[in-house]
C-alpha cells in the first residue's frame, strides 16, 4: 500500500469530538475502487450531507477515499460541478462529490439506507 493511499486523515472538530470518535480515513485496496479529493482543496467531513452539519474531520486535497454509499441533500458547487449528491466515507462521514474526481455526474456507488 502507498502512502498516497493513505492521506487524508480525520481531525476532531473543534467542538469537542474526541480524538477516538474520529475513524481514520478509509485505507484504499486493490479490491476496493477509490476516488481523489480535488487537489488544492483541504475538504471538511460532514456528520450529515449540509453544509449546516457538524464539521467532523478534513482531508487534504488529492487523498483517495472508497464511497460506501451515496445521498441527496443540499446543492453545493464545487470543483467538479454543482450537485445535491454526497459521498458517505464511514459512519457519519459525508463529504460533497463536487470535491470527489468520480469521473460522474450521478451515483457511483449504492444509495445511503436508514
Amino acid at each position: 500500500m502507498s502512502t498516497q493511499d493513505v492521506q487524508g486523515y480525520l481531525e476532531p472538530a473543534a467542538t469537542g469530538v474526541a480524538d477516538d470518535d474520529i475513524a481514520p480515513a478509509t485505507l484504499a485496496t486493490a479490491a476496493r475502487r477509490t476516488y481523489a479529493t480535488a487537489p488544492g482543496y483541504r475538504v471538511n467531513i460532514r456528520k450529515e450531507p449540509s453544509t449546516d452539519s457538524l464539521v467532523v474531520g478534513h482531508l487534504d486535497g488529492g487523498s483517495r477515499v472508497e464511497i460506501r454509499c451515496q445521498r441527496h441533500g443540499e446543492r453545493v458547487s464545487g470543483p467538479y460541478g454543482t450537485s445535491d449528491i454526497w459521498d458517505n466515507i464511514g459512519p457519519g462521514r459525508y463529504l460533497s462529490d463536487t470535491y470527489v474526481d468520480t469521473g460522474s455526474d450521478g451515483f457511483v456507488a449504492g444509495p445511503c439506507t436508514g
